[in-house]
């Protein structure tokens, strides 16, 4: 963890001068973490406890006027198998031409594809101090803390949308208001083999230095 340290330097004024230490290992999970595929995903997923802490880091981002505009849907258990009951039927009433039987059974399992999946969803408020742009950055924000967390306790994660994010029948079943959107779901669970990386943008076609 970054150690700060603050060393008194003026008895009479009451000054402070910050040491700081920099966090190798921490830094290092930042630099290397990855996403996995939701395929790739196993059992053990988190336990309760640990579900609870996930939840509580996802939920501490940066969030101007602390409007907290989003909010999570966990789901594990029997409630995956339910809501791929609900794909399954989106998906038939929805496709402009009936599914195959390999489709459907996709759907039915496609939230069994990790122990835990988490819908994270965008409820940004008519606020003019607080633009729209910022508060649906504050719930990318939290997707991406859950992954943070998940991965940090030694679990994949990935943060996907696909088609049921935005399938009506979908929005519906899981009480996604009109003025709500779903900015992803979290996959955790337990990566069957090593990920390895893969190609990074470089830094010097997307930084630049701004000079008057």
């Amino acid at each position: 963890m970054l150690k700060v340290e603050l060393c008194r330097i003026d008895t009479f004024k009451d000054k402070y001068t910050m040491t700081i230490t920099p966090d190798a290992e921490l830094l290092n999970f930042l630099r290397t973490r990855r996403s996995a595929k939701p395929a790739m995903l196993m059992e053990p997923g988190p336990s309760d406890a640990q579900l609870t802490q996930i939840l509580e880091i996802g939920a501490r981002v940066p969030d101007h006027k602390k409007l907290a505009p989003w909010r999570f849907i966990v789901f594990a258990g029997g409630a995956r198998g339910q809501a791929g009951d609900v794909f399954a039927q989106a998906c038939v009433a929805e496709e402009s031409e009936p599914p195959s039987e390999t489709r459907i059974i996709f759907e039915r399992q496609r939230f069994e594809r990790a122990p835990v999946v988490i819908a994270v969803v965008s409820r940004a408020q008519n606020i003019p101090a607080v633009p729209e742009w910022e508060q649906v950055l504050s719930a990318g924000a939290s997707a991406y803390n859950l992954c943070l967390a998940a991965n940090a306790m030694g679990f994949a994660t990935a943060w996907i949308t696909e088609w049921v994010a935005y399938s009506p029948m979908v929005r519906e079943a899981f009480g996604i208001g009109a003025d709500e959107r779903i900015a992803g779901f979290v996959y955790i669970g337990t990566a069957q083999e090593r990920q390895a990386d893969r190609d990074r943008p470089l830094l010097s076609e997307h930084v630049t230095y701004w000079r008057a």
